[in-house]
This record gives C-alpha cells, structure tokens and sequence, in this order.
C-alpha cells in the first residue's frame, strides 16, 4: 500500500493546516478530499477512502479544516472552509501538475467542496465527489443545502446509503434528478451515512466500500474521457 506523506498547507499568509499526500505509482489522478464534520482526515473511513483509491490507480490529497487543526469541534464558517478548499487544490495541483483534478470529500466536506465551486471555479477540478452528501441534518427532512448544486457546471457524482438519515431518498432523488446529465447517482443498499450496514443484511461494511470505491474509479475515469 502507498504510504501517505504528511505535508503543510498554507491559507494565506498566516494560517496553515496539516494535510497527507498519498500517490501511487503512476496514478492517472488525483481526488482533493475533505473530512467529514465530526472528524479529521485521519479517521478510519478518510484512510479507508484513501487507501482504497491509491489501490486503484488515483492519488489523494487529504486535509484538515482550521478548526480541526485547532482541536475544535464547531466547523468553521463557510467562507474560512472554503478557503481550506481552495488552498489544498491548489497544493495538490503543484504536486502533482500532470495530474487531472477531482475534488469532493465526506458529508460536510463535500458540501464545502461544492459550495466553492459554486461561487468560483475551482482551477482545474474536473468533477465533484460526494461521499454522503448531507442534504438535511438529521431528522429535519429539507432540499435547502442542495440549491447551490444548480451552480455547477462539472460533473457530480453521489454515493449514498439507502439508509442514510441525513439524506433521505425521497428528498435526494428529485435533487439529482433536477440537475440532469452533470449528477450521477450511486446508491448503496442498507447503508447508513457512514456507510455501516447491519449485520442482518448478510453484508460486510468491507464489501460496500469495495462497491463505493469502484464505482467512484469507474466514474473518475469517464469523466477523464469526456475531458
């Protein structure tokens, strides 16, 4: 397995954030991702999302929002996540120049993702992964969080549980819908927002994210040949 490099971020002139770069030989691109709200970049599932790329031929920039880095645990405002967003694409595309560019993350971290690219472009992102889109918190069903998506004018791609309290499909459905041929859906049977499945269902939580992280490399490379 490739090791992850640890590396510094800088965010303007006076804020930087720890970030981990993670290329395997002759990767053919590269994912910016974000962590989730609750934890940073080095939480099993943001390793598992790693690792389970660099397998499959794409390198990785993970990082950390300011607030993580400050041991916080109230997320940043936007503008100060989006900021962290724009600052890590820019590092990775210095790394790895060659490289095509997606960029996205988990739950909030892809929200933050999308929301930057839908106030200014992201340089040379190509597409946008989210690996649990947060449509609504939980238990206060709303499409509200999704208007922004309609600003987008890359590729989108959505990995969700069935089970997912934070984005119920009834509510998801018509929001992928709406944005046409730019957003594809994956859903993922049984699974909750941190793609768990219980044990009843006769699968194994290794199995779905086999499943999400093939799909992912299926769909990375079919937007590298629309490029």
């Amino acid at each position: 397995m490739t090791a992850a490099e640890p590396i510094t971020i800088a965010i303007g002139d006076d804020t930087s954030v720890s970030g981990l770069w993670q290329a395997p030989p002759e990767a053919r691109a590269c994912v910016v991702l974000a962590h989730g709200a609750g934890a940073g970049m080095t939480h099993k599932g943001m390793t598992a999302l790693a690792d389970g790329l660099a397998a499959r031929g794409i390198a990785t920039l993970r990082y950390q929002f300011p607030y993580i880095e400050r041991g916080s645990r109230r997320p940043d405002t936007p503008q100060i996540a989006h900021g962290a967003v724009r600052a890590a694409v820019a590092e990775a595309a210095r790394r790895a120049p060659d490289l095509p560019l997606l960029a996205g993350g988990r739950s909030f971290g892809g929200r933050m993702t999308s929301q930057a690219q839908a106030l200014a472009l992201l340089p040379g992102v190509r597409g946008i992964l989210f690996f649990a889109f947060p449509l609504h918190p939980a238990g206060k069903p709303s499409d509200e969080r999704a208007e922004h998506l309609s600003a987008i004018g890359i590729p989108m791609l959505f990995l969700q549980g069935t089970r997912d309290e934070l984005a119920t499909r009834d509510l998801l459905e018509p929001v992928i819908a709406k944005l046409g041929a730019r957003a594809t859906l994956k859903l993922l049977d049984d699974a909750d927002h941190s793609f768990h499945v219980p044990a009843k269902t006769g699968r194994k939580d290794v199995e779905v994210m086999a499943d999400l992280l093939d799909a992912a490399a299926a769909w990375i490379d079919a937007v590298l040949k629309q490029s």
